[in-house]
């Protein structure tokens, strides 16, 4: 069974994402899904600088159009079916949560501690949706490295740091290729 949570340690042995192309409704409500977001910020941020944001996206059309636009831009002789892939992400699983590392000046944080706050947001963020009894995933993709669709979503330095995509499994979830241990842990000296 995956996303076991009848314990914590039985849940992260478990823990899996789900594809955003198989979710389906239900997704979170409103107040589930400020819960989430509330969930997702308790992460260790060094100096309490907050280097991160969410944003709902909450019109789907709007946002397909959007990355129609910086497909194209980018790719002016893209056929049909190459922009119809583009912006097919855009209509999967029913809440949708672009997050951005959001890097804040700082005498004493440097750069890199923020970004790892913003990929511990970002566990948090699937984390607290499984919790709530949803899968969810995270994607980047091309649309996360876009001009325009950074220029689109993201305030002054912002960056994308992923597409959060939270629904309800439509298939059953699979289990995926794990590292050994073997080749990852090892003792120091």
């Amino acid at each position: 069974m995956f996303n076991n949570l009848s314990s914590l340690p039985a849940y992260l042995a478990s823990r899996r994402s789900g594809k955003p192309r198989d979710m389906v409704a239900p997704g979170p409500d409103a107040a589930q899904l400020d819960a989430i977001l509330h969930l997702a910020m308790r992460t260790p941020d060094h100096g309490k600088l907050f280097p991160w944001r969410f944003v709902k996206i909450e019109d789907r059309d709007a946002f397909a159009a959007m990355l129609e636009k910086a497909f194209i831009a980018t790719n002016p002789d893209a056929r049909a079916a190459q922009i119809e892939a583009a912006i097919a992400p855009s209509f999967m699983a029913p809440t949708l949560i672009v997050l951005l590392f959001a890097p804040q000046p700082s005498p004493k944080i440097p750069l890199w501690e923020q970004q790892m706050s913003v990929g511990a947001v970002g566990m948090n963020l699937l984390h607290a949706a499984h919790a709530h009894g949803y899968v969810a995933s995270w994607i980047t993709g091309w649309a996360s490295y876009d001009p325009v669709v950074r220029n689109a979503i993201c305030q002054s330095e912002e960056q994308i740091a992923g597409l959060f995509y939270i629904g309800t499994a439509g298939q059953p979830l699979e289990e995926r290729p794990r590292p050994d241990p073997a080749y990852i842990v090892r003792s120091w000296p």
